[in-house]
């Protein structure tokens, strides 16, 4: 491998083509092989800090030379632009569903019929059940070329630009331990673990926002997000444990076709076993029941599979599940417990959420003591009162849920439960948002105040060390923090009295926060906790308006200017800016001395400025590569054909951007024009 330099400065122009390329190959090259070592082995080789130098310069050479891109790059797994929807393809091979049963007796006759079908004994590997979202994946010459979800079996969604996102799937195959098949379709889990899903529902509750109730879900919704950078932004991992098809290779037994895959560089399922007897099945789905606490990822049974694949083809399939495996479910985790009392919960922008409070109660090996009751409508729809006799469950294994209440036709109920008509916490009269109860006192509810001080120093935001839920409490409690601004004029002699702090705590904490007022825009914009201003949102802002002045100043045909934002976002974002107290909060921050660094800005070209539109398939290369290339002539790739638009791209089979287009005079390129525009505009684009 070619050695690669380290330093993520920008790649001078002036370098040769030849060796640029050849130092992105071995790049790319070391990049693969360090995510294999780190996501799939559990066995790094180097720090997280040199591998995030390595990706930073090949993110640097192939922003100064986009004809570099290639579908394997590991640059590929930040996520690329918006797509307007998925498209709808046939699966290499049917994902059939399995038959399943939480009874023993039906494994008994599941192994009678196999036996006297094959007429010979039979011998299966056993697995986990992984309780996530079943995808496709095809690999053409080794590289990944598709991702499906399951869809209804034969046909699914192309979600590829998602998957690239995912670390724990190989873009290129491994070829070291084993040849790389001509082509290959495997079948995997889209997971999250339960450690990511609740570090996930944190960030959702923080902001208000309605947790997931899964990690299933949450691993569902990830890969169907039409931006896939939200996609990046979760933990998601994904599991092989199928080969759907192989052309240039052939296994006789699955067990084979599994190490294969682990030679390949899948992450696959633990725990894997081939056994004979179904004794020796019902030991195994006890013994992985027994530890299904103690796992970092949800399962919900045991797969029983014939190993012998030749005796697979023979058994076929129905119309819906093969007749050669089936799934050993287990019993799903509910308790009875009481509701003790619903409380209040005030969150970060201020939504109500009633709380039940329960008895407390093990449900799979944790005790739940209490659960969210999400919204007053959800409350009403259950009709759960204080007192109720409810069933509850772990749902997905992790966030407890009120199932039902329990009839206790002889008990005398409470009176139906209603939101307050003051915040719990600063006595501000509530006001209705759909189906959510909100506090208004954005800036001036302690509760709120509390919340956003975390979100303030949270990673994504302004990164201060040691500003975490405990410290922000403590500020707010003892009145040192009436406002965001008296965070910068905290002093060390403030702090060294207070609970778990000394004289260096305190000194670090308010260095710390001192060493912030020179912070990114996309930063300092995602602090603020403006509503609907996430991680994406708050980047694109800083890259379009370049100023805080200029985004609290513009109005909402400017704001929906932005890619990705509507309407009604900007009529969110525009509420919070403008709301007197709210924009007074802000000044009083600014006041403190920010110096707000605008990003970098595109490549300076003609294009510069101009918009695209891409409808249609194109053959040279993807629509994310091509957007790639517009947003590397400092152009932009926007979803939308308006009046503002300066060219629509049209490839095979456009829709209804095409006639848009049409109608209202917007100049349309063929593949080869926009080809041929890029180039005159001096961009490189591959052969």
């Amino acid at each position: 491998m070619a050695e690669t330099p380290l330093d993520s400065s920008a790649v001078p122009r002036s370098a040769p083509p030849a060796a640029v390329a050849e130092e992105a190959r071995g790049l790319r090259e070391a990049l693969h092989r360090h995510a294999w070592l780190y996501y799939v082995e559990a066995r790094p080789e180097i720090a997280d800090e040199e591998y995030d130098r390595l990706f930073r310069r090949l993110q640097a050479i192939e922003a100064e030379y986009p004809a570099l891109y290639t579908p394997d790059s590991p640059t590929q797994r930040v996520g690329a632009e918006p797509q307007d929807a998925f498209e709808t393809v046939p699966h290499l091979v049917p994902l059939l569903s399995l038959d399943s049963s939480q009874e023993e007796e039906a494994v008994r006759r599941f192994d009678e019929r196999v036996r006297k079908a094959l007429e010979h004994p039979a011998a299966y590997l056993l697995e986990p059940k992984l309780d996530g979202a079943s995808i496709e994946l095809v690999y053409e010459a080794g590289v990944l070329v598709r991702a499906v979800t399951r869809g209804n079996g034969q046909r699914g969604e192309d979600v590829t630009e998602n998957i690239r996102t995912i670390a724990s799937v190989p873009l290129r195959l491994r070829g070291s331990e084993r040849p790389v098949p001509d082509r290959l379709a495997v079948r995997g889990e889209v997971m999250m673990t339960v450690s990511a899903f609740e570090r996930f529902n944190e960030r959702l509750l923080e902001s208000d926002q309605e947790p997931y109730a899964s990690p299933r879900n949450s691993a569902a919704g990830a890969i169907r997000q039409l931006d896939s950078r939200l996609t990046a932004e979760r933990e998601l991992v994904c599991f092989a444990y199928d080969v759907l098809l192989v052309e240039g290779d052939r296994f006789h037994r699955d067990r084979d076709a599994f190490e294969a895959l682990g030679a390949w560089g899948f992450l696959r399922p633990e725990r894997v076993e081939v056994v004979e007897t179904v004794e020796e099945i019902v030991a195994y789905h006890a013994a992985i029941g027994a530890d299904r606490d103690d796992l970092d990822y949800e399962i919900d049974g045991v797969v029983i599979k014939l190993d012998d694949l030749d005796a697979r083809a023979d058994l076929g399939a129905t119309s819906h599940h093969p007749r050669w495996a089936m799934a050993f479910k287990f019993e799903p985790r509910k308790e009875v417990t009481r509701v003790e009392r619903i409380a209040i919960s005030v969150g970060r922008t201020g939504v109500l959420t009633p709380v039940a409070l329960l008895l407390p109660v093990q449900v799979g090996g944790v005790t739940i003591s209490r659960a969210s009751l999400h919204n007053r409508e959800e409350v009403a729809r259950k009709d759960v009162r204080e007192g109720d006799r409810v069933r509850i469950q772990r749902a997905g294994d992790v966030i407890p849920q009120v199932v039902e209440r329990i009839d206790e036709p002889d008990r005398v109920r409470a009176e139906p439960f209603r939101m307050p008509d003051l915040c719990p916490a600063c006595d501000t009269p509530v006001v209705e948002d759909g189906p959510r109860t909100v506090c208004p006192n954005r800036f001036g509810c302690p509760a709120q105040l509390k919340g956003r001080i975390v979100h303030f120093g949270a990673r994504n935001a302004l990164d201060i060390e040691g500003l975490g839920e405990e410290t922000a409490a403590l500020l707010v409690d003892r009145g040192l923090v009436r406002e965001l601004a008296d965070l910068f004029d905290l002093e060390p002699g403030a702090l060294v009295d207070l609970p778990g702090f000394a004289e260096k705590s305190a000194t670090n904490l308010v260095e710390g926060i001192a060493r912030r007022k020179t912070v990114e825009l996309r930063r300092f914009l995602h602090g603020l906790g403006i509503p609907e201003v996430g991680v994406t949102v708050a980047r694109d802002l800083a890259l379009h308006f370049r100023s805080v002045e200029a985004i609290r100043a513009a109005d909402a045909e400017q704001l929906e200017a932005v890619p990705g934002i509507g309407p009604k976002m900007s009529e969110a974002i525009r509420g919070f800016l403008t709301t007197p107290a709210n924009a007074v909060a802000i000044d009083h921050v600014l006041e403190k001395g920010f110096t707000l660094v605008a990003p970098e800005g595109p490549a300076d070209t003609e294009l510069a400025g101009r918009r695209f539109v891409f409808t249609g398939g194109l053959e040279r290369m993807t629509r994310s590569q091509a957007r790639k290339l517009v947003e590397g002539a400092g152009a932009r790739a926007v979803s939308s054909v308006s009046g503002e638009t300066d060219w629509v791209v049209a490839g095979t089979d456009p829709g209804s951007k095409y006639d848009k287009a049409v109608a209202l005079g917007v100049a349309v390129l063929s593949e080869a024009e926009f080809v041929d525009l890029l180039r005159e505009a001096g961009v490189e684009v591959p052969e």
